[in-house]
This record gives structure tokens, sequence and C-alpha cells, in this order.
């Protein structure tokens, strides 16, 4: 059977699948089928003039074999040759452009003088620029440009004369070395981002999957031993946390958490979101809130601390309410709850118990992305945790 995202992408792409995986191969083949034209050309110009335009016409015909077999190998090569072998199309596209060098550079020795004159072409004529193509279409703009500078300063070296004919052939050697380096260049660039595109189609899939195969009833298990946990206290207490914590990685998992761009940001205000239940309430800008990745890791993981402390502490009816806000050249996060409070000197004596759960998941989290953390509790008011970070740090 096909993979899952083979399958996301036949699903999105259908038949273009090998396209997406090899963007350039359009481009191969039609270097092929442009050599193969231009060598009939070629024959043919050459056939036309054999008796009268060359000083030694079996030389010429010597030549015309040779750029036959030339085109033949680099056929082979530019397909690809054998299924599964290294690329080496790169290498070959160099040594085309060297072969053409080598057949331009019998034109003094092969072509007379008259012909040239007349405006007749040197040995191998259009037939080389299919290596300008070729040195583009392997090494982009770069390439293209400069193997048009190689054929054109050739050409002219080897024909003895620049003229407007001259002139004319290089710049549509220049045109389109830099054309095709260019089209190779965003075509890459497309299918990359393509490619990226149809894994986040693969990986929304399987998450369908997943949450046809998870019933809910998982989660709701999990938020009752939670639940009865902290009403239970004691051992159970630790058991709770535990449930907790395996309910909101679920429904992450389920729901998705947000992607990195290429750039290496996530946006904070997805990743909050997904901490959303039937006790937590998450207000977020509509706008995405881009932040670095790593930062967005510690932010979400310093307010799944906090709701976990909720749920252990603040009674099993207690309801959280989240709040991300941007701020002129800030943003802050705030985690309220509706619970009894914090007892004062609590926090102290947890961490004088070693139970740092506080002072490692929320404190640390904070500090280690240059943010600052601040508590606001009371019998009547609650607990509410605010995290602040300056936007010039993130």
């Amino acid at each position: 059977m096909s993979s899952l995202p083979e399958r996301a992408r036949s699903r999105a792409h259908g038949a273009t699948l090998v396209d997406v995986e090899h963007p350039l191969e359009p481009f191969w083949r039609g270097i092929i089928a442009y050599r193969l034209l231009t060598l009939v050309t070629v024959i043919g110009v050459t056939a036309y003039h054999l008796r009268t335009g060359y000083e030694r016409p079996m030389a010429a015909v010597g030549v015309l074999v040779a750029m036959t077999l030339w085109t033949a190998v680099t056929s082979w090569g530019y397909l690809g040759g054998l299924p599964g072998a290294p690329d080496h199309r790169g290498r070959l596209a160099l040594a085309d452009l060297a072969v053409c060098v080598g057949v331009m550079a019998t034109t003094p020795w092969i072509v007379s003088e008259s012909l040239l004159d007349s405006g007749g072409p040197g040995m191998g004529s259009i037939w080389t620029s299919g290596a300008v193509l070729a040195c583009a279409v392997a090494f982009r703009i770069r390439g293209g440009l400069v193997a048009a500078a190689v054929v054109s300063a050739t050409l002219v070296l080897t024909k003895e004369r620049f003229g407007s004919l001259e002139l004319g052939d290089i710049q549509l050697l220049v045109l389109a070395g830099l054309t095709v380096g260019f089209a190779t260049h965003v075509l890459e660039r497309t299918a990359a981002r393509l490619r990226r595109l149809t894994a986040e189609q693969a990986a929304a899939a399987e998450r369908e999957r997943l949450t046809r195969s998870i019933h809910d009833g998982v989660l709701q298990v999990l938020a009752h031993v939670q639940r009865r946990g902290a009403e239970l206290g004691g051992g159970a207490t630790e058991l709770g946390v535990l449930a907790g914590e395996q309910e909101t990685a679920l429904r992450a998992l389920l729901t998705g958490p947000g992607t990195t761009d290429a750039t290496g940001r996530r946006d904070l205000a997805a990743a909050l979101r997904i901490l959303a239940s039937d006790r937590v309430t998450v207000s977020a800008p509509g706008r995405p809130v881009e932040l670095d990745a790593a930062v967005v890791d510690e932010l979400e993981g310093a307010v799944r601390a906090a709701l976990a402390n909720v749920a252990v502490h603040a009674g099993p009816n207690a309801r959280a309410w989240v709040l991300l806000e941007e701020l002129p050249g800030a943003m802050e996060i705030s985690i309220r709850d509706d619970g009894p409070g914090i007892p004062e000197g609590r926090l102290a004596e947890a961490q004088a118990q070693g139970r740092l759960g506080v002072a490692l998941s929320i404190r640390g989290r904070v500090e280690d992305v240059g943010g600052t953390l601040t508590l606001d509790t009371g019998p009547e008011l609650g607990t509410e945790w605010v995290i602040r970070l300056d936007r010039g740090d993130s």
C-alpha cells in the first residue's frame, strides 16, 4: 500500500507527484528534444554546404558523427541514467559544454573563409546552445550566464570576426541562459513549498484518522481522573496531575500544533488555542502572533503548567481563562482561575519541600525566554499569573 504522505500528495496533485519530487525533469527532457532537433538542423545545413563551404568535407562529416554520438550520450544522461543511480547531470552539463567548445574549435580548420564571410555557420552552430541550457538547469542563473559567456567567447574566437550576426547569437545565448536559469530557480522553490504543503496535508489527514480512532470518551476519562485526584488528595493528586497533562497532550495531538515556517517562527495564538477545553477559555487575537518557535514552545509549556496547577489546586469545578494581548513593544499572557487562591507562603513552602512545579515549570520557562512573571492571588480573587515578554527579545 502507498504511504500516507504519498496518498496526500496524490489527492492534492494527482499525476503531478513525480514533478513535485523532481520538478526539473521537464526541463531535462526539453533539452533532449531541443538537442535532437538542432542536430537534425545542423546536419541539413552541413550537407547543403558540404561541397563548397568546407575546406575539409570529410572532417566535417567526422565532426557530425561525433556530435551525433555525443547527443546520444547526453540524451541518456539527461534522462537520469539507470533508475536509482546518483544524479551526475551537473557534471554531464559541464562535459557537454567542453565538448561544444571542442566542436566549435574545429571551425577555422574545417569551414572556409568564404562561407564565414557570407554569414555561414561555424561547426556545431545552434547545436552548441544546448550546453548553455543544460548548465542553466543544473546550476541555475549563474550556470546559464557562465556557459553563455564561454560559448559566446568561443564563437567569436573561432570565427575570427564580430559582426551583427555574432552579436545577435550572443544575445540569444545570454537570454536563453538567464531565462532558463531563472525559471529553474523559481520552479524549484515552488516545488519545495508544495512539498511542505503536502507534508502538512498528510499530517492533517493523520490527525483526522486519530480523531476517528480515539473516541472522545478517552478525554472524558482523563478529565474525570484529574478531578477525582484533586478531590481525594494525597497520592491521588499526583495521578490527577498526570492525567491532566495527558489530556492536554492528547487534545493538542488531535487538534494539531501550529506549524513552524521557513524562518523558524510559530503562531503563539494558535499554540494557545489548542489548550481550550470545557473548563478552559482561551482568548487571543484573530491574526497570527508570530515569535521564534523556541520561545513559543517555552511559553506554551508555562501556560500548560499553570493550567495543570488550576486543575489540581483550584478544585474540580474551577474554571480558567487564558488571555493573550499584544501591547506596544510587548505582549502579555494572563492565566486566571476562579479558585480559592494560593495561601500566603504556600509557594515558598512547596519549594522548600522540593516541589518545584511552579518554580521550574512556569517561572523558569518564562525567565529562559527573557520574560517576567507576576502573581496576583487572594481568597476572593482566585489566582492570576501574568507573563510579560518584550517583543524585541523574541
